[in-house]
């Protein structure tokens, strides 16, 4: 999916005077004391479990020494389970220049609202205690990558943050480990083609498993992402809006902002808005809602409580 860009305008309204200057010295000592070889983490120490009672000590009071991004995630989130570990790996890559805190959202309802997310994933930022929004829905790794050295940038230039010294990249696994089962070569390809960008050969490959195991949950999965992908990666989401703002009676243009809405993680507006299309629309157009939405159902996955609402919503629309 793609993500929304943060925006660092408002990171000067954010940074004021004394808080930049106290973080500033909290970042000088911090590489005081990592330079006499004291408080470096091991790198698994650089993504942690935060919960509403950690929440100060780790990533308030230590977004004074480095930027803290916050993962929004939840177990039934399939979107989550896709970008949560790229977070992890890039973080560890990152070594020390960033933390990765992960918040599951189900267990910490109450920093979900304090931060205003609506759907998740969602990733932000904490830089001498000033909250930032980064992005939310999946993310390309370049797009993270990007977003993540913006963050460094802005860190280090405004409040003197330069992360955590010292740290190792992550040791290569030593101990033996139980084989894996072997990966499958199709969904590998077909996953090799979504990370490149390549959405058809993405496409073609999931379709292709798909035809060998018509129940394959990971291609079922990963087609409805790609599909996904391939329709808005050309839409011209201003447009769309006010298209759809318009034409309230215009099927066509309803999917199209459904599909913007659930690739950036609005999935609750998603679904709303087919449902409503199938429940004021006939023949084709109705039938074309319906179809939509239960595609979109698939990028989710069906345990997800917000697929459970909607389906139940879509079957007193139909019915």
């Amino acid at each position: 999916m793609q993500p929304r860009n943060m925006s660092m305008s408002g990171v000067v309204d954010l940074a004021a005077v004394k808080a930049a200057g106290e973080a500033k010295q909290k970042a000088e000592q911090a590489r005081a004391d990592a330079a006499e070889g004291h408080g470096a983490p091991a790198p698994a120490g650089l993504v942690i479990e935060v919960s509403e009672a950690t929440f100060e000590a780790e990533v308030l009071q230590r977004s004074a020494e480095v930027p803290v991004v916050i993962d929004f995630w939840a177990e039934w989130c399939e979107p989550c389970k896709q970008l949560s570990p790229v977070l992890e790996r890039v973080t560890q890559e990152y070594a020390g220049r960033v933390l990765l805190a992960k918040i599951d959202v189900d267990q910490n309802q109450m920093l979900m609202q304090q931060f205003g997310v609506q759907g998740i994933p969602a990733v932000f930022a904490v830089v001498a205690g000033q909250a930032l929004p980064l992005f939310q829905g999946a993310a390309p790794e370049q797009q993270i990558r990007a977003t993540l050295d913006q963050l460094i940038e802005v860190a280090e230039q405004r409040f003197g943050i330069t992360g955590l010294q010292g740290v190792p990249q992550e040791p290569a696994q030593e101990e033996p480990v139980e084989p894996e089962a072997p990966e499958d070569p199709v969904l590998a390809a077909a996953q090799q083609a979504l990370d490149a960008g390549d959405l058809s050969g993405a496409i073609q490959a999931y379709r292709n498993k798909l035809t060998d195991e018509p129940a394959n949950v990971e291609a079922k999965v990963g087609l409805a992402m790609a599909e996904l992908l391939a329709r808005v990666q050309e839409l011209d989401a201003r447009q769309a809006r006010k298209d759809a703002a318009d034409r309230p009676g215009d099927a066509a243009a309803q999917l199209r902002v459904a599909d913007l809405d659930m690739a950036g993680g609005h999935v609750e507006d998603a679904f709303s808005r087919l449902v409503d299309t199938v429940r004021g629309s006939a023949g084709e157009d109705r039938d074309a809602a319906r179809v939509r939405l239960l595609e979109l159902f698939e990028v989710i996955g069906p345990e997800d409580p917000r697929v459970v609402t909607a389906r139940a919503a879509l079957a007193r629309a139909l019915f």
